[in-house]
């Protein structure tokens, strides 16, 4: 077989060299499952701080299920893509309340947040379950492995297309040590620019390595990027803040806080001095946002806009970026910041 003795070379590697994160020092079912939500589309480096103020304050399926909802997204704050905390929030409750439900994949497919890639890599970490992970990772080395040529127009058609090969790849005992060490690889050897072939423990199976052209693969279609530009309003009334709370069925942001649109709070695109412009990245848009200062008189009364004293902001949930602006435009004022917004909680215009 050609890859005969590849997840054994891998396993050794994996055992020496893998990296003492901590869910993995101290396993559990619970740790996995928080990790794993939290490693949705977020690298290892910033999950870490999160992962360990979430253990202190939440630290079992039961403690998470009483939990308020509020309390849950707070704690969550600047991890992006909030529905995954909802999500864990509704499977804290199910499986509190129903410790001993099944321990297989589709069984745990079944609960909030959980798509096939997770439910492999719950079940097969947790309960030795035989289900391979494929994720952007796994999707590198597999096609690495086999200098695949295939075009993929997207990640989940690759990961799709490519579970079979991963699925004969892997091992019947300690499934989950072989997915850990799949994943492993592909975030600190296979890595997508300047992979560290001379080093790969399983190089000697890999056909992109002998073709001299490892980067060359995966043939993923490149995401088409989208452009957008939004007018933020910085409104101070009395020692408040202006925000805007999403709406609780919102897809993204549910709940959170951010500083209102101009369209939110009723005033008109660039009016007011410019406070800011800053540029982030969501999925494929590269989004431009300009913060403008209004008078209070200026805002209408709408849908989902809140004044919140300054001394409050701490106990909010606010979406990460507009947390760091904020404090940013408080503490520096901005270049063309009014001189009364720039007292700790003086209101911008009376």
């Amino acid at each position: 077989m050609k890859f005969s003795g590849f997840s054994r070379d891998l396993l050794t590697w994996y055992r020496r060299a893998a990296r003492p994160l901590p869910w993995r020092r101290e396993p559990s079912l619970y740790r996995t499952v928080v990790s794993e939500f939290m490693l949705q589309q977020t690298q290892v480096a910033t999950v870490l701080p999160y992962f360990q103020r979430w253990m202190v304050e939440f630290p079992d399926f039961r403690v998470l299920a009483a939990a308020p909802e509020a309390r849950v997204l707070k704690l969550w704050e600047g991890l992006g893509y909030y529905r995954r905390a909802r999500h864990l929030h509704q499977l804290a409750k199910i499986v509190a309340a129903e410790p001993g439900r099944e321990r297989t994949p589709e069984g745990w497919g079944e609960l909030p947040g959980v798509g096939p890639y997770t439910a492999a890599a719950i079940t097969s970490i947790a309960f030795s379950a035989r289900a391979a992970c494929v994720d952007g990772n796994v999707v590198r080395v597999l096609t690495r492995l086999t200098a695949d040529e295939s075009p993929y127009p997207d990640g989940v058609s690759a990961a799709r297309v490519l579970t079979p090969l991963a699925e004969e790849l892997l091992p019947a005992q300690a499934p989950g040590d072989h997915n850990q060490a799949m994943m492993e690889l592909g975030a600190t050897v296979c890595l997508r620019r300047n992979p560290c072939c001379l080093v790969c423990p399983v190089r000697s199976y890999c056909a992109g390595a002998g073709r001299g052209a490892p980067e060359a693969y995966p043939k993923i279609a490149p995401k088409k990027v989208e452009r957008m530009e939004v007018t933020r309003v910085w409104c101070e009334r009395r020692g408040s803040l202006l925000l805007h709370r999403t709406h609780p069925d919102s897809r993204r942001l549910a709940d959170l806080h951010e500083l209102p649109t101009a369209e939110q709070a009723g005033v008109k695109k660039g009016t007011g001095p410019l406070l800011a412009r800053k540029k982030r990245r969501i999925t494929r848009f590269d989004i431009t946002e300009s913060i403008h200062a209004a008078k209070p008189a200026a805002v209408r009364s709408g849908e989902g806009l809140v004044w919140v004293p300054w001394a409050e902001l701490d106990a909010i949930a606010l979406s990460g970026p507009h947390r760091r602006w904020i404090a940013e435009l408080r503490r520096t004022g901005g270049p063309a910041m009014p001189r009364s917004a720039r007292g700790k909680s003086e209101p911008l215009l009376r």
